[in-house]
């Protein structure tokens, strides 16, 4: 018998956010939510500033530790600097399910386009043989 494990991918660059798991029964990567702050994040309406983004990264960081409880590992997708707010932010439970980091801004980028960028950390799926 196989254990899924949930895999989140936090994906950021300080002006948006985007959360991605991959499907239990294939793999296929899918956004689960998307974060722009321009559009709804509290306090964080435009982001010009250095400071700015820094919160953003931080609020990111928030949500993970909010919701740590439904993954079992994280990777985190980002530029350096906002890759190091958000793990300085990160809950010890969160940090401590914290799987790898890819330094690069793919926010925008497709599912489907992501998934060169994280497939080491997506277990091959086991289907139970049907006789």
């Amino acid at each position: 018998m196989s254990i899924h494990l949930k895999v989140l991918f936090a994906l950021a660059n300080g002006e948006h956010a985007r959360f991605v798991r991959p499907t239990e029964d294939d793999n296929t990567l899918h956004s689960s939510s998307r974060v722009n702050p321009a559009e709804g994040h509290e306090g964080a309406a435009n982001h010009p500033h250095a400071q700015d983004r820094e919160k953003f990264a931080a609020w990111v960081a928030e949500q993970l530790n909010h919701d740590v409880s439904t993954y079992d590992e994280l990777v985190l997708v980002a530029p350096a600097h906002t890759l190091t707010t958000i793990r300085e932010h990160l809950s010890k439970q969160a940090a401590a399910k914290m799987a790898g980091t890819v330094e690069k801004d793919l926010v925008k980028i497709s599912d489907h386009d992501l998934w060169p960028h994280v497939r080491e950390w997506v277990r091959p799926v086991h289907r139970q043989k049907v006789m």
